[in-house]
């Protein structure tokens, strides 16, 4: 079992460094940054809290009724978020690693799991759940900026790989309990 788990060890610090390499050319680097400075603030709970409530008051059915299961997934999954992180007081990549780039203000809390990534897919699941007339563009951008704000937590040294994938899945499982309790409710 110590072997299973220094080789995941392994694994996620090789995919950390990956992620977190800069480009060479130094415009490339300047404007990656940039971008994903930017797109890691999508998977903040402001972010996600503000669009999702945006859609449940002002977009037109069934876009209201996924604004509200957004806003209940991303505020419940949370609770998950705040419990654990205290439990596994794990150090930031930029913490463990000093060669580890990073943002200007990185964040000082438990690494595990990833909140941002937790929100973003909390935000993201009840919107790929939902038929409608603009699904063919949503969903795309949806998965992007999942996908996206993910990788930004990566490349700004803030996050494991499995900070990440952690996030991912207890956003996911969070928005589909959610969307099936509404479901199961309005039956």
């Amino acid at each position: 079992m110590d072997r299973m788990i220094g080789w995941l060890r392994t694994r996620d610090n090789e995919v950390l460094f990956w992620a977190n390499r800069r480009p060479v050319h130094r415009r490339t680097h300047k404007w990656l940054g940039r971008w994903l400075s930017t797109i890691t603030h999508m998977g903040g709970a402001t972010f996600t809290l503000a669009t999702a409530l945006l859609a449940a008051l002002l977009a037109p059915a069934p876009w209201h009724t996924t604004g509200w299961q957004c806003v209940a997934a991303v505020a419940i999954s949370h609770i998950p978020v705040a419990i654990v992180k205290r439990k596994f007081k794990r150090l930031r990549p930029y913490q463990a690693f000093p060669e580890v780039n990073t943002c200007l203000r990185p964040l000082q809390d438990s690494s595990f799991p990833s909140g941002h990534t937790t929100a973003i897919f909390a935000w993201l699941t009840p919107i790929l759940l939902t038929d409608g007339l603009w699904y063919a563009v949503v969903v795309p951008a949806a998965v992007i900026a999942g996908v996206s704000v993910g990788w930004s937590r990566m490349y700004l040294g803030l996050h494991y790989p499995s900070d990440v994938a952690a996030g991912a899945v207890l956003g996911s499982l969070t928005a589909l309990i959610v969307n099936y309790s509404w479901l199961s409710s309005s039956i």
